[in-house]
């Protein structure tokens, strides 16, 4: 019998932004993605590419404000859409981590999808802004990625000097961490890598 497709498609629609996203966890890294936030845009491609999700992102907010609404919202429903995609997440290898280099820069990402979220950023960034991205709101990305996915992620930089580097040293990291966590191990047959029984309760 072929596995079940882990795909979900989730939108959000708020006075601030409207965002609908759809995810393939066993993808081939296809990215197709528009949210008016070039940097965002990037590192989303970034992401998909070296997890291997098939990742579609359309995004509209209010960016004659700023940019922080649609960062935080399409981490958000991102967050919600893996959440959705691992269902009971039974089977799972659930833990992945990953060191990546990107020139100068150094990132260590880890990830947990026990089931509860968690953000944990160890890290600083010298400049105000990398494009059109605010710097102190890629954590805020990550913290609001983590929170509605119910997952445990922990980033920390471990070198660099340029912070686009720097944030992309982190994407990729995570990206490698996602792949790794959300494979299926067969030796489970099934079950859920808990001691509990579950990682949905």
């Amino acid at each position: 019998m072929a596995n079940p497709a882990r795909t979900a498609t989730v939108a959000r629609k708020t006075g601030e932004t409207d965002i609908e996203i759809t995810l393939n966890l066993d993808g081939s890294g296809q990215a197709d993605i528009t949210t008016g936030v070039g940097f965002l845009d990037h590192m989303l491609h970034a992401l998909a590419r070296h997890a291997r999700f098939d990742l579609k992102v359309r995004a509209t907010g209010d960016l004659h404000i700023d940019e922080h609404h649609t960062v935080e919202d399409v981490g958000i429903v991102l967050g919600r859409a893996l959440a959705e995609a691992l269902g009971n997440r039974k089977g799972i290898t659930r833990m992945g981590h990953a060191i990546v280099p990107m020139d100068e820069a150094l990132a260590l990402v880890a990830v947990d999808f026990g089931g509860r979220g968690y953000f944990v950023f160890d890290g600083t960034f010298s400049t105000e802004r990398v494009g059109q991205v605010g710097t102190s709101l890629i954590p805020h990305f990550f913290e609001s990625l983590a929170h509605e996915g119910r997952f445990n992620l922990h980033a920390r930089l471990l070198a660099g000097a340029d912070d686009h580097h720097r944030a992309e040293a982190i994407f990729k990291a995570l990206a490698r961490a996602l792949d790794m966590a959300v494979q299926r191990d067969k030796r489970l047959a099934g079950q859920a890598p808990s001691t509990k029984g579950t990682l949905t309760a």
